[in-house]
């Protein structure tokens, strides 16, 4: 079990791991041994989120999710397969964490009175001081 956050864990079984030739550097070896890693997660078929949390990863995540509803998640960094999948699985982890995370609800609220006077402020003497320049390089044309 793969645990994203108190209340949810992934099983390892509904993860896909896909090994592939790796690009970049790597010498000779680089043409022999598949050092990629893609991470495969089939989000319609899970069975350790709720429909509510698939939604919201489904909403969160929508440019790394596929039509069939699979997220897919790549590591190349290393040269080491094995690496390569604890890396894979670390970013999956994060993913699935920052997207269901819920987000405080945001509470209006309206500038004061003497900010909104600061704020006044600041633009009038902005103001002044580009005018000045304005004014005094059209002295200098003359």
């Amino acid at each position: 079990m793969i645990a994203i956050m108190t209340g949810v864990e992934i099983p390892e079984a509904e993860l896909e791991f896909i090994a592939s030739r790796s690009g970049g550097p790597g010498g000779q070896n680089v043409n022999k041994v598949s050092s990629r890693i893609t991470l495969r997660f089939d989000l319609d078929r899970t069975t350790a989120l709720t429909a509510e949390q698939r939604e919201r990863v489904r909403k969160k995540l929508s440019s790394r999710i596929s039509k069939e509803g699979v997220l897919q998640i790549s590591s190349q960094r290393t040269r080491s397969q094995d690496f390569n999948r604890e890396d894979a699985v670390a970013r999956f982890v994060e993913l699935l964490r920052a997207a269901l995370r819920e987000e405080k609800a945001r509470v209006k609220t309206r500038a004061s009175r003497s900010s909104r006077e600061e704020r006044l402020q600041k633009k009038r003497i902005r103001t002044t001081v580009k005018q000045a320049r304005v004014k005094g390089s059209r002295e200098w044309d003359d």
